[in-house]
C-alpha cells in the first residue's frame, strides 16, 4: 500500500508518468461524500454529483460505485454519466441557456431535467403538457460566494428564472398542465455561511404552494472547501441542523413532505486531487524570483481565472530554508500561479505540487500554445491507474482537416 498525499509517493508518480501530472487520491472522495451522507443521515437527503468539476470517466465510475448520483450541466455531460453506468433516474440535467433540442434529447434519455428559462419551459410545455415531469431553476436574488465570477444567484446573474417573475412561471405551468417535479436554485460557490442555504429554502417555501405535485426542493451545491491550512470551510453538519430545521419549520402546504437535493462537486473531489509539476527555470531579478514550472493557466486557469489559491509546496526540498517566490507558468502569456509565495528553497528540477486540484483543474484545461494536456492518474487502496494519457503531437492535429497546399 502507498499513501498517496505522501511527498515520496508524487515524486515516485512524477518519475513514472511524467510532469505535468493531475493525480486523484478516491478515498478523499469517498470521505466526503460519508461526510455528507452521515451529516444528513436523519433527513431526507439525496446528493448529485456536479460533474462539471471533474469528468474523468474513472471518476464518475467511482462515484457511482459509492452510491451518489450525478448532476449535468450538458447533454454530453449526460451522456458520460450514462457510460460511466449511473441509470437514467439518477442523473440530474440543469439546462442553462441551451437550444431547446439539448432539452428534447435529455427528455428521450429520460433523465430528471431542470429548465432555467422562461422560453424553454414555455416550450416544454407545449411539447410534453403534463406527460413528462420537469422541474425549475429559479434565480433567488441572494448575493453569496467567494468570487463574483462564481457567484450565481444575485439579481445580475444568468442562471434560472428570476423568482419575481412566479406569477410568469405560474401562468406558463397552468397553460400547460406541467407537472412540476422540483424546484432549484443554486446561489453561488464557496458558499461558507449556512444560513445561506436557509434563506433559500424560505424563498422558495413561499411558493410551494403553488406546485401540488412537488416533490423535491433542490439547494445546489457550493460548499466551501478550505484552501489553506486554518481556513474555514462549510460546517457540513451545522448546514444539516438548520438545513433540517427550516423544513420542519416550513412544512409543505399540500401535505407530503419533500425530499432535499444537493449538487456537491468541488467539495467531492477538489482535496483528492494533486497538480504536479516540475521547475524548468529559476529567474532572479532585483523584485522578485521567478519559479517557472513546466505547465501554466493551460492546465490550471483557476488562479488566473478566479483569483484562487492553491496551498503550493516544494516536495523536492522539503527541509530547505524558506524564500518567497513568484511561481508562474511557461506559456506565452501571464499565467501567474501565485506572487509572494513562501517556499522552501527551490532549485531547477525540484518538483512542485499544487493541492486542491481535483475541481476544475483539468477539466478547465486546454491546448494552448499548442501544448499537450496532461495525464492523469488514480490512485485507489494503494494502487495507481493511469486514467488518461498524456497528448502527443497527433492529438494536435487530430479533426484538423489539412487542405491541399497552394503554391
Amino acid at each position: 500500500m502507498i499513501n498517496p498525499l505522501a511527498p515520496e509517493t508524487l515524486i515516485q508518480l512524477a518519475d513514472q508518468y511524467g510532469t505535468p501530472l493531475y493525480i486523484y487520491h478516491t478515498e478523499k472522495i469517498k470521505e466526503q461524500y460519508q461526510r455528507l451522507k452521515t451529516a444528513f443521515e436523519k433527513t431526507d437527503a439525496v446528493f448529485f454529483y456536479a460533474s462539471k468539476a471533474l469528468t474523468n470517466i474513472n471518476i464518475l465510475r467511482y462515484i457511482k460505485n459509492i452510491g451518489a448520483n450525478v448532476d449535468c450541466s450538458s447533454i454530453n455531460e449526460v451522456k458520460l454519466a450514462l457510460h460511466a453506468g449511473f441509470p437514467a433516474s439518477g442523473i440530474l440535467y440543469t439546462s442553462n441557456g441551451i437550444a431547446f433540442s439539448e432539452i428534447e434529447e435529455a427528455r428521450q434519455l429520460a433523465v430528471i431535467i431542470n429548465i432555467d428559462s422562461l422560453s424553454n419551459l414555455e416550450k416544454f410545455g407545449e411539447k410534453f403538457g403534463h406527460d413528462y415531469p420537469v422541474g425549475i431553476r429559479l434565480r433567488p436574488n441572494i448575493l453569496a460566494g467567494g468570487n463574483l465570477k462564481i457567484s450565481t444567484g444575485h439579481d445580475k446573474s444568468k442562471f434560472g428564472i428570476p423568482v419575481d417573475q412566479i406569477s410568469m412561471v405560474l401562468a406558463v405551468v397552468k397553460k400547460h398542465n406541467m407537472l412540476i417535479r422540483a424546484l432549484h436554485i443554486h446561489t453561488g460557490s464557496e458558499i461558507e455561511d449556512a444560513d445561506v442555504f436557509v434563506k433559500g429554502i424560505e424563498i422558495l417555501f413561499e411558493i410551494t404552494h403553488h406546485f401540488p405535485d412537488l416533490e423535491f426542493i433542490d439547494l445546489g451545491g457550493g460548499f466551501k472547501v478550505a484552501s489553506k491550512p486554518g481556513e474555514k470551510e462549510t460546517d457540513i453538519s451545522l448546514l444539516a441542523e438548520k438545513v433540517s430545521s427550516a423544513f420542519a419549520r416550513h412544512p409543505y402546504k399540500n401535505g407530503k413532505p419533500l425530499k432535499i437535493w444537493f449538487e456537491p462537486g468541488k467539495f467531492l473531489v477538489s482535496e483528492a486531487g494533486f497538480f504536479l509539476t516540475r521547475v524548468n527555470v529559476l529567474k532572479k531579478t532585483r523584485a522578485v524570483t521567478f519559479v517557472s514550472v513546466d505547465s501554466g493557466f493551460n492546465h490550471l486557469i483557476r488562479p488566473m481565472f478566479y483569483d484562487a489559491y492553491h496551498q503550493i509546496e516544494n516536495i523536492s526540498n522539503p527541509g530547505g530554508p524558506l524564500k518567497n517566490y513568484a511561481v508562474v507558468g511557461n506559456i506565452c502569456e501571464t499565467d501567474t500561479f501565485a506572487w509572494d509565495r513562501s517556499l522552501n528553497e527551490v532549485r531547477e528540477g525540484d518538483y512542485i505540487v499544487f493541492r486542491n486540484a481535483g475541481a476544475y483543474g483539468f477539466e478547465m484545461s486546454s491546448n494552448f500554445n499548442s501544448r499537450f494536456k496532461p495525464a492523469e492518474v488514480m490512485v485507489m487502496e494503494g494502487k495507481t491507474h493511469l486514467i488518461r494519457k498524456r497528448d502527443v503531437f497527433d492529438d494536435l492535429l487530430r479533426n484538423q482537416m489539412p487542405l491541399p497546399l497552394i503554391l
